[in-house]
């Protein structure tokens, strides 16, 4: 074996040691470069150099330890271009894909280089997918933190925005053309500033593991703009760099995470263990699937050739396997240890827990989890379904575990658009689900509640479509859901009608408090604070474009949007009455000093009766949230002690007269939020007993003032 040397372009002997088979990947140590794989399968590995200008060096590696194939080359340093060639058995029908022409990503890779080309060579046995395929390439891993430090918010001192790299930062105006869709970009003040301005304390990244663009997608002119097509779990996506060669993505991104820990904002990870982007049985073989198809994937149990497919996108990750977990479980240590995220979001989780053919929540992932000690202790939110039978798990997962609140997002979507349905619903939701999380111990931070998320209708979208628009997709507006919730208030789409687009706006506002001041965990998906739209686009997985970013020109169109924003989530931060550690106990005082921590009202005054709670059409209700001696204790131990505050909900298409609780409740109330003003202000001052009067559809937060 020989290389090329740099200064006189003689051949000169390479230099091979045998290495260790931990850890597995490329890992640099000052002096050279461990590598190593797992692959049961394969009877030969062959560890290939590639070069500046693509040629390639072959190394057998010849050190097996439980089927992991190693060696130290103490010659390679931080740049070197790799792949693996996997020698073995090619019998797709027995589930083995085995094919030394194509060299394969390494599944422990740190960074990836170039570009994946739709080529024949990455579909058929044989061919050489050298040079229209990705590379590894070997990292620094040094990395100057300075005194970065994660910021460990509690999740009810959290509130969480869902953004994409790419999608935040193209068109805003203070972000340099060549920063604009990267890491750096998201690190520019510009976005730091906007997201502390509102009060925002975690980014939650859309998938930013190296993903694929699959050629349905590219012969079409579109693009896997989501990400949801993990290729890479270690390695950073490249193209969100702004240097998108070597390894340039890792330095960025550690950049991005630090300029977030600065300013005291947590970043959270949306990762895809669920699949990968090899698709189904007629895809690419890039890199899992050649090294030892049988011990990553699910097969058919009837038909190995085929996947068992709980996620709708051609194949299951196999976690039944120890190196799959094994996969998983480094993958997130990773990205805590050396990227210093705070957190992860776990896309399908469902899957993640399907031993057989059950969702099972003591699954051995959740076993590892549990019981690791770096992993533990991050934020773990599931996406508590998949597609596959007995798949949505909401409420079903394990302590540790916080979750999407499908059945939040439903019934706040439900009530706000009038739908007929039970006022205890609505309540429990309000209220931080009980039903769902106080069983298995869990607190109201387990619930992540949120109204839109990146799947589906943006905000704004909700309140002016009651269809999807999905035509540019080019799937004749079949993808995407087709039962949203959503309602329109009388007109599909844009329109200049002054009242629908009054009714709109106070939609959104009335959407927006609800979410923010319930109790629980709250998520708010990027640009609703501004009015984002997608033209009534429910599903841009492909639409890397306008269509799909945000334009920050709404910034200033919907200014008072965001400012209504920003008061609501200031209201919630300053009153720990909003973001109890606890849930609301219901009863009334029990005479020992304890008072009644919550109390329901009909729009009459009068306590809620099992009848009103019953009713399949009650659309208005209030809540008092008592904050006198909060029984729980605060950061150091201390009684916390808060502001009482009323919430009068009115779903009706008309004004209703409330009257307010009786003087033992509180002898006079001040409006601190009018969801029928555009900025949610308001000063007027009621008196207990007195009758409020509640515009249409809106939702009003009086302070106890007396």
């Amino acid at each position: 074996m020989s290389s090329p040397n740099d200064r006189t372009g003689e051949v000169t002997p390479l230099s091979v040691w045998p290495g260790t088979a931990y850890p597995l990947g490329a890992t640099y140590d000052g002096g050279g470069t461990n590598f190593s794989v797992f692959s049961e399968v394969a009877t030969r590995v062959e560890l290939c150099l590639i070069g500046e200008d693509g040629s390639e060096t072959r190394v057998d590696l010849d050190e097996v330890d439980g089927y992991v194939w190693h060696a130290y080359l103490p010659s390679v340093v931080p740049g070197q271009r790799y792949g693996f060639r996997v020698h073995g058995p090619y019998e797709p029908e027995l589930g083995l894909r085995c094919d030394p022409g194509k060299l394969l990503l390494d599944p422990y890779g740190k960074a990836f280089d170039g570009e994946f080309v739709n080529d024949p060579s990455l579909y058929t046995y044989g061919l050489d997918s050298l040079g229209h395929t990705m590379t590894g390439v070997v990292i620094n891993p040094f990395f100057d933190w300075g005194n970065d430090r994660p910021p460990n918010r509690p999740y009810h001192e959290t509130v969480i925005y869902e953004a994409h790299v790419k999608g935040m930062t193209m068109t805003h105006p203070d972000i340099p053309d060549e920063l604009r869709g990267t890491y750096a970009g998201l690190a520019h003040p510009a976005i730091i500033g906007h997201l502390k301005a509102l009060g925002v304390t975690a980014i939650e990244l859309m998938p930013v593991h190296q993903f694929f663009h699959d050629h349905v997608l590219t012969d079409q002119g579109l693009r896997n703009y989501w990400g949801y097509n993990s290729i890479g779990y270690l390695a950073p996506h490249n193209e969100y760099a702004s240097r998108r060669t070597g390894d340039a993505a890792v330095a960025e991104f550690k950049a991005m995470v630090r300029a977030m820990h600065a300013e005291g904002i947590e970043v959270i990870l949306d990762v895809v263990y669920n699949h990968t982007g090899e698709g189904n049985h007629l895809g690419p073989i890039l890199s899992l699937r050649g090294i030892d198809n049988a011990a990553y994937y699910r097969l058919d149990d009837d038909n190995p050739e085929h996947y068992k497919d709980f996620t709708g996108t051609g194949n299951s990750l196999n976690v039944r396997h120890p190196h799959t977990l094994q996969l998983i479980m480094d993958s997130l240590r990773y990205w805590i240890l050396d990227m210093h995220v705070d957190g992860f979001r776990f896309d399908l989780a469902a899957t993640l827990a399907r031993e057989l053919h059950d969702v099972d929540r003591l699954s051995a992932f959740f076993d590892l989890v549990h019981q690791d000690p770096v992993v533990s202790q991050v934020k773990l939110i599931a996406e508590p379904w998949d597609v596959g039978e007995g798949g949505y798990q909401v409420g079903n997962f394990p302590s540790l575990w916080t979750e999407w609140n499908g059945k939040y997002r439903d019934t706040v979507r439900d009530y706000w658009r009038g739908e007929p349905a039970t006022l205890g619903e609505f309540a429990s939701r309000l209220t931080g689900s009980s039903d769902l999380y106080e069983p298995t111990g869990r607190r109201p931070g387990a619930s992540i509640n949120f109204v839109t998320a990146h799947d589906g209708f943006t905000l704004r979208d909700l309140v002016s479509y009651n269809e999807k628009h999905n035509e540019a997709n080019g799937e004749d507006n079949r993808d995407g859901e087709s039962h949203n919730r959503s309602w329109n208030c009388g007109v599909e789409g844009p329109t200049d009608d002054p009242e629908v687009e009054a009714l709109r706006a106070r939609q959104q506002r009335n959407l927006l408090a609800t979410l923010i001041l319930s109790q629980g965990t709250p998520m708010l998906a990027h640009g609703d604070e501004m009015g984002r739209t997608q033209l009534g686009n429910n599903n841009v997985y492909c639409q890397d474009s306008p269509l799909a970013w945000m334009d920050w020109s709404l910034a200033q169109k919907n200014a008072d949007l965001i400012e209504f924003t920003r008061s609501v989530i200031a209201l919630r931060t300053e009153h720990p009455i909003f973001r109890r550690r606890r849930f609301l106990a219901p009863g009334p005082a029990d005479g020992e000093g304890h008072r009644r921590e919550i109390a329901w009202f009909t729009p009459a005054g009068a306590e809620m009766t099992t009848d009103d709670w019953h009713s399949g059409f009650g659309k208005s209700l209030a809540v008092l949230l008592d904050g006198d001696g909060i029984p729980e204790p605060g950061p150091r131990g201390e009684r916390i002690s808060d502001d009482s505050f009323l919430l009068c909900f009115n779903a009706h298409d008309e004004a209703l007269d409330f009257v307010l609780p009786e003087p033992e409740f509180g002898a006079e109330w001040a409006l601190a939020l009018d969801c029928s003003t555009p900025t949610g202000a308001a000063e007027a001052v009621h008196a207990a007993a007195s009758v409020l009067p509640v515009p249409s559809r809106c939702l009003l937060v009086l302070r106890r003032t007396a």
